[in-house]
């Protein structure tokens, strides 16, 4: 059933412990999955407009960790972090998903990369331990935080296939 409605994307909350976000981008999915993975490419898009990703750190490999670190505009940081699972690029990426200041609520992320006729439609699925996990996840205001960024990859994607 949809939580939060956006104009570009779809959230739902299949279990409760899931979130899935789905999203569109007319582009084809290598290049998305590029840009979901590289960091010449995650750091013009992850985030909202208003910080600036001071880290963006990717080992993208089974075993291999990312992490990502925002500046706010209030001088605070805002660090993610995770280890990759499993890699089947461009149809699946699989990793642990930390926020540094709940790391006792580690989540399970992944991220399928579907294309039809040039659109590729991704589906970032996050599992949390618990229903808690789940919600003070959903009430963090990251439904807002992920319409910025996804808008801001479609603009991205728009750069490199025009």
């Amino acid at each position: 059933m949809p939580v939060k409605s956006h104009p570009s994307f779809k959230l739902t909350t299949p279990s409760d412990l899931e979130i899935v976000i789905t999203r569109a981008f007319d582009a084809p999915r290598e290049l998305v999955f590029d840009c979901w993975t590289l960091p010449e490419h995650v750091r013009q898009w992850w985030g909202c407009r208003t910080a600036q990703m001071d880290v963006c750190e990717v080992d993208l490999r089974p075993g291999g960790a990312y992490r990502y670190t925002l500046r706010m505009p209030d001088g605070s940081e805002c660090g993610f972090r995770g280890v990759y699972k499993e890699i089947m690029r461009p149809e699946r990426l699989i990793h642990s998903f930390i926020y540094d200041p709940f790391p006792q609520a580690p989540a399970e992320i992944t991220v399928t990369f579907a294309e039809r006729d040039g659109i590729t439609t991704v589906t970032e699925r996050t599992l949390h331990l618990s229903k808690e996990s789940r919600d003070g996840h959903l009430n963090s205001g990251m439904d807002v935080g992920a319409a910025e960024s996804l808008d801001r990859l479609a603009e991205h994607l728009d750069t490199l296939t025009c």
